[in-house]
């Protein structure tokens, strides 16, 4: 059908239909990380390389299926994660390569998001969404209904949740790390000693204490969380409850730490954090996603999306710059200034007087 004739009834038809198997997208993608053909494609020089290549390297199948491999593929390159050079007049095969997006599927690259797409594409992340209406309707967090419990005693209790779920947030570690470092890098200055409230296994804290050796650093999370982190000499591990109490510092960081929780649970974390540095000299770092709703963010939607997952999992939530001013006030920080970078977040410098 010519795009001209199409009405809008019609347009708006397509893309219901679009939306309703948005999911497969996500699925075929999943399933291009777990087989790494990202990685067997950039073996061969990036490419491109045929389906018979592809299917020759997978991985633990001596018979892989040619057919449904070329389905998948049909789907990720209308989706742009990979190319595809046809030959119908010649009878030659095609041929598949690499693009800007899926070389951030390469296992074999640092920085890359494949522990994320797995994290995010498990059973565990997705069923919670299956009550969503429910949730609307009486409340309540998605995986409580789902699991029974909350999704931080879920991981305590299931060690390899725990593991893909720190691989996760360590590969978005080391993306964000090679923007933010260089943003601040000023910032960390005057910090002798800096606390990172939730930190996990100290993959922040070990990045910024490299590049700033002047800094002592203080890894601070729950005790099962802290039990996985290697050891670094530079690095104070400490296992505990940033609702109960945070340790002292000169300052504190807090990476993806807010957004999982109620404004009235981040004020709490606040207050915390506010008696835990001194008041003339003390500041918080916190680097975490500020809603725009503007289309010339090419982030929004990803930001958007997070915030319903946040939602599901654990009362939290992502929050516009009045928002953040606003809970930042309640919770002891009355001035703060934010910094625009290169990444889904930004970085909110906040100070207690």
């Amino acid at each position: 059908m010519e795009a001209e004739q199409v009405n809008e009834s019609v347009r708006g038809q397509a893309e219901i239909l679009q939306h309703i198997s948005a999911y497969v997208t996500s699925m075929a993608l999943k399933c291009a990380v777990d087989l790494r053909i990202a990685d067997i494609i950039h073996s061969h020089g990036g490419g491109p390389i045929t389906l018979s290549q592809i299917a020759s390297a997978i991985a633990g199948s001596s018979c892989p299926s040619i057919s449904y491999l070329e389905r998948i593929m049909r789907l990720l390159v209308h989706k742009n994660i990979f190319t595809a050079q046809y030959h119908p007049s010649d009878g030659g095969e095609t041929l598949y390569g690499l693009t800007s997006s899926s070389r951030w599927i390469l296992w074999d690259s640092k920085p890359n998001l494949a522990p994320y797409v797995l994290m995010q594409n498990q059973q565990s992340a997705i069923s919670p969404f299956l009550s969503l209406s429910q949730c609307v309707k009486d409340g309540g967090l998605g995986f409580e209904k789902v699991y029974g419990c909350k999704i931080w005693e879920f991981a305590a209790a299931n060690p390899e949740f725990n593991k893909l779920f720190n691989d996760a947030m360590s590969s978005m570690v080391d993306i964000l790390m090679g923007v933010f470092l260089p943003a601040y890098k000023d910032g960390f200055s005057s910090i002798r000693s800096l606390v990172d409230v939730g930190g996990g296994i100290g993959t922040t804290l070990s990045e910024i204490v490299k590049s700033h050796p002047h800094i002592r650093g203080i890894n601070f999370d729950l005790p099962h969380v802290i039990a996985t982190a290697p050891v670094n000499e530079r690095i104070t591990h400490i296992g505990g409850n940033m609702f109960e109490a945070v340790p002292t510092g000169d300052a504190i960081i807090m990476k993806g730490v807010l957004h999982d929780w109620s404004d009235e649970m981040c004020v709490k974390i606040l207050k915390n954090c506010r008696k835990a540095i001194p008041e003339n000299s003390g500041k918080l770092i916190i680097v975490e996603m500020i809603l725009e709703l503007q289309e010339s963010d090419i982030f929004e939607e990803a930001k958007i999306t997070l915030d319903l997952v946040m939602m599901m999992s654990n009362s939290g939530k992502e929050r516009t710059e009045v928002e953040w001013k606003k809970l930042l006030k309640e919770g002891g920080f009355p001035r703060c200034r934010i910094i625009k970078i290169q990444a889904r977040q930004s970085i909110i410098e906040a100070y207690p007087i």
